[in-house]
Parts: structure tokens; sequence; C-alpha cells
């Protein structure tokens, strides 16, 4: 899913840069930390674990191609630096990518909102023992499910076309059943570069 991910956002790269000089292109890296409700306490059954902390890298690519209403469109994909355990016997990486309308408006000549609305796909790479050593083994396998999002955050030009995002993102993802709740907050923040005109 990792590489689907980069692959998409390599074509998005590709295809934005090919249209007019007239329209605004964006690209942005940044980091963050993933939010969710915490497993009840006290029940005998097991109950799946959270999915939260650990840090997050995320890339993202946009494209304004309505500048007089500031529409366009928006890929992304975050996804945590580092495995971690899953209910203390397997190593797992979350990995979250999705496509979204996107609206821009401009609050100053500095500063400005992203308020993005889409889907896309959550993706749990499970890795299995490490015993695997027959060649063509896979010791891993993903759990893909299919998720909403809803995000924003406040642009400030700091430097000609360099802006930095703080920005926040909720994803509603659908039988998330690995985990205790479908419901996942990303806050953190990006550093980016606006080609063309802002």
């Amino acid at each position: 899913m990792r590489k689907f991910a980069l692959f998409a956002f390599a074509c998005s790269v590709l295809l934005f840069s090919t249209l007019s000089s007239g329209q605004q292109f964006d690209l942005a890296a940044g980091i963050g930390v993933l939010e969710s409700s915490s497993p009840a306490v006290g029940t005998l059954n097991f109950q799946p674990p959270s999915e939260k902390g650990g840090d997050y890298v995320n890339v993202s690519a946009d494209f304004v191609g309505f500048r007089h209403k500031r529409l366009g469109l928006n890929i992304e994909t975050a996804f945590r630096i580092h495995q971690t355990n899953y209910a203390g016997y397997e190593m797992f990486r979350p990995i979250l990518t999705d496509v979204n309308v996107l609206f821009q408006p401009r609050l100053s000549d500095k500063i400005g909102l992203d308020l993005f609305a889409g889907v896309g796909v959550a993706s749990n790479r499970f890795n299995l023992s490490n015993s695997c050593n027959i060649a063509g083994c896979i010791n891993y396998t993903n759990s893909n499910h299919f998720l909403e999002h809803l995000g924003g955050g406040i642009r400030y030009y700091v430097w000609r076309n360099v802006f930095v995002r703080p920005e926040i993102h909720y994803y509603h993802i659908q039988n998330n059943v690995e985990f205790n709740s479908n419901n996942v907050i990303r806050a953190g923040a990006s550093v980016g570069y606006t080609f063309g005109p802002r």
C-alpha cells in the first residue's frame, strides 16, 4: 500500500506540473501524531488496542485549478515512522492515504486556510513471524479499510512561496475491527512550497 501511495503521489506531481503556469500547485511534508479513544477497562474479554501515538510522516500535493473560487484537489498520505507492537504479539505500521476536494480561501496576503474533505484507504501492515526463510515466503499481511476524511489547516507564508501549516485531520475508518475505535484524529504541521501564483 505504501508503494501505491508513493506512485499516486509521483503521478500527481507529474500531472500537476504539466498544467498551465496560471494554476497553483503545492507540495508539502510534515510530521504529526495520531489520537483515538482508549478501550474500556474492567472487562474480561479481549479489547482491541487503540490506534494512537507514534510519529507520523505525511506528504501531500494539491492543485488549485479554479483560482477565483479557490477550489482544487489534494492527495496525501501519512504513515507511522517506526513499526509498533500490536496487542503484545506482532508488529504493524498504519498508513492513511486519501484524495480530497480542497477549498483554500485567503485571509490575507500571507495567511490562508486549507480545508479538506474526501475519501481514502487505511492500511495496516502486520509483520508476521521472522522465521520465514524460504524463497517466495511472505511474512506480512495487510488489512485495508475504506475511510472518510475531513481536515483543515492554517497556511502561513514565512518567506516568498514557502509556507508552514499547522493542521488537524479526522478519519472515520469503516469496519476498523483491529482497533478500539473507527474514529482517528491526526494532528501535526507541514512545511511546503507553492508553485505558480498564490
